[in-house]
């Protein structure tokens, strides 16, 4: 089988394989390590299954291990487990329940299993040509480092805990570390500026969530340009395009890493968080016992959130001076790799879903701001 069908999936196909193999385990069949599945082409991908275990009293439990192909993915190697077992007889509309075991992400506000459109209809797709007429199945689904991982994300901005949502929207991981990533936006923004009027204001969001997010906040979609990690170039680009009104918007863990000119944001490749943010935390006066707080926070969340507590008007100053830093290093980076002098906006948001800082640029994207 060639290389590329074993890699690069998201974590929707991995749990869609495991399901298909616990469901035919369910029903007798020998297990086979790899399962065929119709994904977003016409045409069947073999995915690979690790193993599938009997559990009695009408129960199978299958494990795979995913795999994220050439992409630096949170989830390469990870192990998701997915139990299958009958239900009560149901409706023909509602043959299929999900139930989210450890590690998997749910809303906070209801305790739904966060799953996006594609991942159910993947499952449903590949699982009910194999379902008996007139039976049920459930599938609880177990990610067991999930909840470490899930802190590594901005899952909780948008209201999602426990662990890791299946958001995936299609089958192939995008891979935002890597070089496919940059041309894809770069080929989105070289469309846009051969438009009629060209492509004057222009968002650069990180992450689909993001996406979400800058329109409810009153940012027309066709502003919105989803990007990877590769800052620094599409910054770049963009100016070369013609952009005279840019705005960075994005979680602030990560828009952090521009405030120490870091312009590649993924953290295998480069971090320095924890450095940025003690630098300018004592520039803004603090020292001593809250500092090394501040630096042993083990993420900028939670860091932040003591200081707030501990000291609110340099936690405020800190802020406003994370932000103001980006849009300046922003604004230097631009003149010296292009010779223009756009100066972008910078917006953050924390895991509240709301506004954390915006810039002087970034103001008159959100008149209503109140910091």
């Amino acid at each position: 089988m060639p290389e590329t069908a074993l890699s690069g999936y998201t974590l929707p196909v991995w749990v869609a394989a495991a399901a298909r193999a616990a469901l035919l385990q369910l029903q007798g069949e020998e297990f086979c390590s790899e399962q065929p599945l119709q994904l977003d082409q016409p045409q069947l991908e073999m995915v690979p299954v690790q193993a599938v275990a009997p559990l009695g009293q009408g129960r199978c439990l299958a494990m795979v291990c995913c795999e994220g192909g050439a992409a630096l993915d949170l989830t390469r190697g990870l192990m998701i487990w997915v139990e299958a077992r009958w239900g009560l007889p149901q409706a023909a509309g509602n043959w299929l329940q999900l139930e989210p075991g450890e590690g998997l992400g749910v809303y906070a506000e209801s305790g739904d299993l966060c799953l996006s459109s594609y991942a159910r209809q993947l499952l449903e797709t590949n699982l009910q040509p194999l379902m008996p007429s007139g039976c049920s199945l459930v599938l609880r689904l177990t990610i067991p480092r999930g909840r470490a991982l899930a802190e590594r994300t901005s899952n909780a901005a948008f209201g999602v805990v426990q662990g890791l949502a299946l958001i995936g929207s299609q089958a192939e991981v995008q891979q935002s570390a890597g070089p496919d990533a940059l041309q894809s936006a770069l080929a989105e923004l070289r469309r846009r500026g051969a438009l009629d009027g060209g492509c004057s204001e222009l968002v650069l969001v990180l992450g689909e969530n993001g996406l979400d997010l800058a329109q409810q906040l009153g940012i027309p979609a066709e502003k919105l340009l989803k990007v990877g990690n590769w800052i620094g170039p599409l910054l770049a680009a963009a100016a070369e395009a013609g952009v005279q009104r840019l705005l960075l918007f994005g979680y602030h863990g990560k828009l952090l890493k521009l405030a120490g000119g870091i312009f590649h944001t993924h953290h295998h490749l480069a971090d320095g968080r924890a450095e940025v943010l003690t630098a300018l935390a004592a520039i803004e006066g603090l020292a001593g016992e809250a500092l090394n707080q501040l630096w042993q926070a083990p993420t900028v969340e939670q860091g932040m959130a003591q200081l707030e507590l501990r000291d609110p008007e340099i936690a405020q100053r800190l802020r406003q001076s994370i932000v103001n830093r980006i849009e300046s290093r922003c604004a230097a980076y631009l003149k010296e790799t292009v010779g223009c002098n756009l100066k972008p906006g910078a917006a953050l948001f924390n895991r509240s879903r709301q506004l954390w800082a915006v810039g002087p640029q970034a103001e008159t994207w959100f008149p209503h701001f109140s910091s």
